[in-house]
């Protein structure tokens, strides 16, 4: 057998390994021992020769994603069911596997489940898996058996949708498709709603599950309101909006299909079409002639910041959708908006929400912080993990 590739650490730079950050960066290598392809296993060592950690080879600025701290050396498909199991009884604890009224949730979050690189996500039995590093989708086959070991019979099937996060890092997939059973479409519960779930042709994994948490805060805000929801791709804050009471909800996206499915969605909830809307236009030009009848506006948008090249861009992007919504508000109305920008951060969406408001002329305060849901853990070593920020607004 060969062995392992070796990343030995340039001497004085394993203190962020040995705080359990699991990234490794090109500048604190001191040399390669073997000739490690893009997604293969590599052991990380100190300068001294003490293996502190293992991973997957990655090119670009971060060189390695761990997955494992520790001198053992893992192997086999047993270490990634006890992975997936780490990640599966966090869920439980905090309530999300087994509920009755919520069957989808993520079961792995990357960096903040240990397995940077992976997301899976769960939707009433059948797993969405996404490599986001070409490590991780060489392991696809292993995790969909490890998923089939962890879910005995009540997995349905595995999906891997890994082409787009995949071409963003320059690797390459052999397309999206099953790796275990088949079919079209699922439905979900979540929080007792209902909504039809296209992993396949739907954007990311189908669903967006990190705002489950604040689409139930929503519910708080809008009884007796006139409601906007802004890029609603398949309306998950218009059903809570309509099941809390909601005078009327628009919603706006750019996609037809995401706004037939939508529809369907609000059908499944028993919703008449007297209470909702359907707009397909282009949000930032809706924005801008809106009618001001609006006291609750939701503006959660695609990101808009990629990279860290692209960040004064994306403020700017920011500012105009969040002054656009304030100018129209009725008085005493909430804004709740979002940025899934990693590289934007909780500080500079503050800051920009107030030049909106100079900008609007509108007195405003914030009343509540919202962020990703508890399946969306983040690693206190690695704060690079949290991506969602999100503000309630009261416009003045």
């Amino acid at each position: 057998m060969n062995p392992i590739p070796a990343v030995v650490l340039r001497k004085g730079r394993d203190e962020a390994v040995r705080r359990f950050h699991p990234w490794i960066f090109s500048g604190a290598i001191d040399r390669v021992e073997g000739h490690p392809a893009d997604g293969d296993v590599v052991e990380v060592l100190d300068h001294s020769g003490e293996l502190l950690a293992s991973g997957h080879a990655c090119h670009g600025s971060i060189a390695v994603k761990i997955f494992h701290f520790g001198s053992e050396r893992p192997s086999g498909q047993e270490f990634w069911v006890h992975k997936l199991q780490q990640s599966l009884q966090l869920r439980k604890n905090i309530g999300l596997a087994g509920n009755e009224t919520t069957n989808a949730f993520r079961l792995v979050f990357s960096e903040g489940d240990g397995l940077p690189g992976l997301v899976v996500d769960m939707y009433n039995g059948v797993a969405v898996l996404q490599a986001h590093s070409t490590g991780m989708y060489l392991l696809r086959h292993t995790l969909a058996g490890a998923l089939r070991q962890v879910f005995g019979n009540s997995l349905k099937a595995v999906y891997d949708k890994s082409t787009e996060a995949l071409g963003k890092s320059g690797a390459h997939s052999e397309g999206d498709g099953f790796l275990f059973g088949a079919m079209d479409s699922v439905e979900i519960l979540e929080n007792g709603h209902r909504f039809l779930i296209d992993f396949i042709q739907g954007q990311k994994t189908g669903f967006f599950l990190d705002q489950r948490e604040n689409r139930a805060i929503l519910g708080n805000y809008a009884k007796g309101r006139r409601v906007l929801n802004a890029f609603s791709y398949t309306g998950g804050f218009s059903v809570y909006a309509l099941a809390a009471g909601a005078v009327h909800v628009t919603s706006l996206d750019s996609s037809r299909k995401a706004m037939e499915t939508l529809e369907v969605n609000l059908r499944l909830n028993g919703f008449e079409s007297g209470r909702h809307e359907s707009v397909v236009s282009d949000a930032k030009s809706w924005l801008t002639a809106m009618p001001g009848n609006f006291d609750l506006i939701v503006l959660d948008p695609p990101a808009f910041a990629k990279r860290q090249a692209d960040r004064h861009k994306a403020l700017q992007g920011y500012r105009f959708i969040n002054a656009a919504a304030m100018k129209k508000i009725q008085p005493g109305g909430f804004l709740f908006t979002f940025s899934c920008s990693q590289a934007i951060s909780r500080e500079m969406f503050v800051s920009m929400t107030m030049t909106a408001a100079l900008e609007a002329g509108r007195n405003v305060r914030i009343v509540k912080h919202l962020g990703h849901g508890a399946d969306h853990p983040v690693s206190v070593f690695h704060p690079e993990g949290e991506y969602l920020k999100g503000l309630v607004l009261e416009v003045l």
